[in-house]
């Protein structure tokens, strides 16, 4: 079906091309015709705000095409961005289990195709199907992993340049292996990456920059390659 924002609505799970790892991809088939009657299927331009921070929960939001940026915000304006999540990922989660407000805003980064559950038919639709169970449980624990990711880097490098040669080999463990080193694509701008390792932009312009110079990455508009991972590796010891 055609939709706008350049994306096509695939809005039935069991016919689905884009199935990967994902949350709700490999349940059983009873599970998945159980999901298909409590799910709405929506899609979302880029820089579209599925929720905001302080917002009371209405459910979860299952992404299945695109990258979502979560982020929170000081009284002052000041942000920091915790993580993209990327398809098969449940969004909002933990506030649609405990019914506490969001603890952070959701943007859409691209053209979003995203399935949303209200926060009764999830919390019943976990309750019946076993295997939902576990993964909601995997996908907190990959939360937590994150989180504590998000800390050990903001709170534990001994310099800004650290931080973000963290954040290049974080990328980099989802890249794809060449000849020439390790591709990946990071399609966020030199603000939002300051947002997400906590130092100025002008910060990682600089740095990024030296290690263009040191020949340790080669950066081709938001294609970065990263030509020598050992040496990363020991700027971040």
């Amino acid at each position: 079906m055609a939709a706008p924002y350049g994306l096509e609505i695939i809005d039935n799970c069991e016919t689905c091309r884009w199935k990967s790892d994902g949350f709700f991809c490999e349940l059983p088939p009873a599970a998945v015709r159980a999901f298909e009657g409590v799910k709405y299927t929506s899609t979302y331009p880029a820089g579209a705000v599925l929720f905001v921070e302080g917002q009371v929960p209405r459910g979860v939001y299952l992404l299945c095409k695109g990258r979502v940026k979560l982020a929170m915000s000081s009284p002052d304006g000041k942000a920091v961005i915790l993580r993209i999540a990327e398809a098969g990922e449940l969004i909002g989660l933990d506030s649609a289990i405990s019914g506490g407000a969001y603890e952070i805003t959701a943007e859409a980064l691209e053209p979003c195709q995203v399935n949303f559950i209200k926060r009764d038919d999830f919390l019943r639709f976990v309750q019946e199907h076993h295997t939902a169970c576990v993964n909601v449980t995997e996908q907190l624990s990959k939360d937590y992993r994150a989180a504590c990711f998000q800390i050990r880097s903001l709170g534990l490098s001994r310099t800004a340049s650290e931080k973000i040669v963290r954040f290049l080999l974080a990328a980099a463990s989802k890249g794809r292996e060449t000849k020439e080193g390790i591709r990946m694509n990071i399609s966020l701008t030199h603000e939002e990456i300051a947002q997400i390792v906590g130092v100025s932009r002008e910060t990682v312009t600089r740095t990024l920059t030296e290690l263009k110079h040191k020949a340790l990455i080669s950066v081709k508009g938001s294609t970065v390659l990263v030509r020598d991972k050992q040496a990363l590796e020991a700027l971040a010891a």
